[in-house]
């Protein structure tokens, strides 16, 4: 099986795309939504098909920037989303933690995984009303959760390598207070040259 899953051609290449980040304030603290584009290749799709489950991390960073040192770290945050196949209900499942949904088809499943939604990323005594910002955030297909046998195969072949570049913004926490806390006020920087301007609760790290 192992032979059978590298050897097969990947006729489309994998990607994945950031797009729309948005920082809003709610009553916990700041939180995140995001899109982005997932697309897997066909050795991917196989790998789930015949019961690999794939692991996509999405991270998110907040700095600060001194101009007598290195950026200031302020924040860092990611979570885990395991997507797989049941043979036995032939429905793809998407996971996080003890939470997981289940859908009838991979297209299904990859339009919710698309979708980061309201996920809590730093209290609000994290940042200050009258500083600027930079936030970050990218999603990656995390090989080192996949089981043993495939980390060394995968590592070695650009067909697993499958990660967004950061979609990278500044915000001001002065300026996202809103008649009726609306949201956030969100200022993209330019993002990388591939990038268009740029579910759902996971554990911290």
């Amino acid at each position: 099986m192992l032979w059978l899953l590298f050897a097969s051609a990947g006729l489309q290449a994998a990607d994945i795309s950031a797009r729309n980040p948005l920082l809003a304030l709610a009553d916990e603290g700041y939180v995140l939504s995001a899109d982005f584009s997932v697309s897997l290749n066909a050795r991917l799709e196989d790998a789930v098909t015949r019961g690999v489950g794939l692991y996509f991390v999405i991270d998110f960073e907040l700095s600060r920037s001194r101009w007598y040192w290195l950026d200031e770290q302020l924040a860092s945050r990611s979570q885990s989303l395991l997507l797989s196949y049941h043979a036995l209900t032939r429905r793809y499942r998407l996971s996080s933690g003890t939470l997981h949904q289940s859908f009838a088809s991979l297209e299904e499943a990859l339009r919710i995984l698309s979708r980061l939604r309201n996920w809590l990323v730093f209290d609000t005594s994290v940042v200050e009303a009258d500083q600027t910002y930079l936030a970050a955030v990218r999603m990656r297909l995390d090989l080192s959760q996949m089981p043993k046998t495939f980390q060394v195969n995968a590592l070695a072949n650009r067909d697993w390598n499958l990660s967004s570049d950061w979609a990278r913004w500044t915000f001001t926490p002065g300026d996202s207070v809103q008649p009726g806390g609306t949201g956030t006020q969100v200022v993209p920087v330019a993002p990388p040259a591939h990038l268009p301007a740029a579910p759902s609760s996971g554990d911290g790290k």
